[in-house]
C-alpha cells in the first residue's frame, strides 16, 4: 500500500495586512482526491498541529468539501510528532501562510529528508515548494540543487499584490537554493518532474502535480 503524507502551513497572519492566510484547500483536496483515487492511504500533517488555518476555498467545490468532511484536517498531527517511515510520498500544499513556517521548520524538513533518501517522491504546489528553499539532504546538500522546479512565480506574486508583504519571492528562493525555477504564463497550469521531485506552480496545478507524482511512483 503507497502512503502519502500532505503537510499543511500553520501560520495564520498574512505580514501587516491585517488579513489571514492560511492553506489554500484546493492544493491540498485535490491531491487528496487523486492520491486515494490511486488506491494510496492519505494522511495530513501540519506544522503545530490540531486545525490548520484556512487561505481560500470554494464553498461549492465537491472535492473541497469531500476533503474538509472527511480527511481530518481538524486534528492533523504535528509534524514533529510524525514518523516518516511508512511514507512514499511527501506533498507540501501552498497557501501564503506556507512563506512563514514551511522554510525553517526542521521537523517538515526531516520528514521530506527521509521520504526522499530512501526513494520517495518530495511534491510540492504554489508556495509550496517555500518548504524547499532550505532542505538539505543527509550529506548537507540543497534537496533542489541542479534541479528544474516550479513554484509561484514573482509576476504571479505581483498580480496578488503580496510582493511587498511575504518575507521573500518564491522563485528567487528556490534559484538562490540552486534551482532552475521554470515560469509558465500566471495561473495556468505548470508541472515540473525532475526526478523524484515533483513541483507545481499554482493553484491551478495541483491536480495536475498529484497525477503525476503517481506516474513517478508508478516508475
Amino acid at each position: 500500500m503507497t502512503r502519502a503524507l500532505i503537510a499543511l502551513t500553520s501560520h495564520s497572519k498574512l505580514g501587516d495586512t491585517g488579513r489571514e492566510t492560511g492553506y489554500y484547500v484546493g492544493e491540498a483536496a485535490e491531491p487528496w482526491e487523486v492520491f486515494r483515487a490511486a488506491g494510496y492511504d492519505v494522511d495530513l500533517v501540519s506544522v503545530a498541529g490540531g486545525q490548520p488555518p484556512i487561505d481560500g476555498r470554494d464553498e461549492n467545490d465537491k472535492t473541497q468539501n469531500d476533503f474538509l468532511a472527511t480527511a481530518g484536517v481538524e486534528n492533523t498531527p504535528k509534524a514533529a510528532d510524525v514518523d516518516p517511515a511508512p511514507y512514499d510520498v511527501i506533498l507540501f500544499a501552498g497557501g501564503h501562510g506556507t512563506m512563514w513556517d514551511f522554510p525553517d521548520d526542521p521537523d517538515l524538513a526531516r520528514l521530506a529528508r527521509s521520504i526522499y533518501e530512501r526513494g520517495g517522491v518530495v511534491a510540492a504546489v504554489c508556495h509550496g515548494p517555500s518548504a524547499l528553499v532550505n532542505l538539505r539532504l543527509s550529506d548537507g546538500s540543497h534537496l533542489i540543487a541542479g534541479k528544474r522546479v516550479a513554484g509561484f512565480t514573482n509576476d504571479e506574486e505581483a498580480a496578488v499584490g503580496l510582493t511587498d508583504q511575504v518575507p521573500f519571492l518564491l522563485a528567487d528562493k528556490l534559484t538562490e537554493a540552486g534551482a532552475q525555477h521554470v515560469p509558465a504564463p500566471n495561473f495556468t497550469e505548470q508541472v515540473v518532474v525532475d526526478g523524484r521531485v515533483v513541483t507545481g506552480q499554482n493553484p491551478q496545478s495541483a491536480r495536475a502535480t498529484a497525477d503525476a507524482v503517481v506516474k513517478v511512483i508508478q516508475g
